[in-house]
């Protein structure tokens, strides 16, 4: 590979066909215009209008009127957005927290989005308590180019790339929006024993029982198991999959024993929704409840019954303590507050199979678009120089 005073001059990674060195330019000189957005009132920014509004953050709002037209690479220029890169096309108004740039015929304006997006240009602003990006600063940025035809293969394969983020972004975002709505609509609030949506079938009254009646609670202990972990985000998981570093203590001897179908929950978290059924056989601190059904429950649909926001009231209206920071639940406290379930265990078990294939699908998209950034950010690294 060539190097000049110990800089590459290609990249790790090139299409077939391209071999000239790449070369360094000034920010300044793959530009035609390389300036500032102008101030618009707060008032005159709505939810909707003609024109897309954007500031060092991207889009912002729409507006009546614009001051770009075309394909413009913007940098965030103030605050804790300088050096934020985006990308906007078409009749624009940029504000003045934005510099907008547009490359000359030698270059390509996607190319130097994706370009400056690997600069931390913010390491460019004043040293201020208020940072700020000036233009005089960052036209005399240099970084490394290739010609414009390399440009734009770049550029279309990181378009497509993003492309592919963003698709996978709003299919997990409408599933979640999806997953919120049937939560409250499968449910019954406000006193009814009648949920909005059912399954075919199912005709009956809920019926209102004690927790109580349908869980025990579990004080069986043991050191020699996997142990498990619950957070209000992703319910039970074994600890290994943390990304924190699991730190027991000096003995496991007075960890509980957690079945699977069991129910655990964060004594001094379940106001938060710190409770789930567990799929896993394991140990858990003595910190958690564990609640063992009876034959009458279903545990996969109580994982999200137990998450209901009228029920987290409940928690925390019979939990014990001072403050929010120290509320204890205790399982007797837990046992004496009223739900409202199907007699059936089939329906039951509809209910609980629907959320877990729609987790399933949430999960599947959340990690698929990890996997595409994962692969954004390394072929960043390997075709730029």
């Amino acid at each position: 590979m060539a190097e000049q005073h110990g800089k590459a001059l290609v990249p790790q990674i090139r299409f077939a066909g391209f071999t000239d060195p790449w070369e360094q330019r000034k920010l300044g000189e793959l530009s035609t215009e390389f300036k500032s957005g102008e101030f618009i009132c707060a008032d005159n920014v709505s939810e909707s209008g003609s024109y897309p509004v954007y500031g060092g953050n991207g889009l912002r709002g729409y507006t009546t009127t614009f001051n770009h037209e075309g394909l413009y690479t913007l940098i965030g220029r103030q605050g804790a957005l300088c050096g934020n890169v985006n990308i906007a096309d078409g009749k624009s108004y940029f504000t003045e927290h934005a510099v907008a740039v547009k490359a000359n015929h030698l270059n390509d304006t996607t190319f130097l989005y994706y370009l400056f997006g690997t600069l931390d240009l913010g390491q460019y602003s004043g040293q201020s308590a208020q940072p700020g990006l000036a233009v005089s600063n960052l036209v005399e940025v240099e970084a490394m180019v290739p010609d414009k035809a390399e440009q734009k293969k770049i550029s279309r394969v990181f378009k497509t790339v993003d492309s592919l983020i963003t698709l996978h972004q709003r299919k997990y975002d409408k599933l979640c929006v999806l997953k919120k709505s049937m939560l409250d609509k499968m449910f019954p609030k406000g006193g009814s024993l009648y949920p909005e949506i059912r399954f075919a079938g199912f005709t009956d009254p809920w019926e209102q029982r004690k927790l109580g009646e349908l869980f025990e609670e579990s004080d069986e202990r043991a050191s020699d198991r996997e142990i498990l972990s619950v957070s209000v985000a992703n319910g039970i998981y074994p600890a290994s999959e943390s990304d924190r570093e699991t730190n027991p203590g000096a003995s496991l001897a007075n960890y509980k024993v957690v079945h699977s179908g069991d129910v655990v929950y964060n004594s001094m978290r379940m106001w938060q929704g710190a409770v789930d059924a567990s799929r896993y056989d394991g140990i858990v601190s003595p910190a958690y409840v564990v609640a063992k059904p009876n034959s009458e429950v279903y545990a996969r649909f109580f994982a999200r019954l137990l998450r209901q926001p009228m029920l987290l009231k409940q928690y925390q209206q019979v939990s014990q303590g001072n403050s929010k920071d120290t509320q204890v639940l205790k399982f007797d406290d837990f046992a004496s507050i009223e739900i409202s379930m199907p007699a059936s265990e089939n329906e039951q078990r509809q209910i609980g199979a629907f959320f877990d294939r729609l987790d399933s699908l949430i999960t599947l998209h959340q990690r698929k678009l990890e996997l595409l950034r994962n692969i954004k950010k390394s072929m960043l690294d390997k075709m730029f120089v």
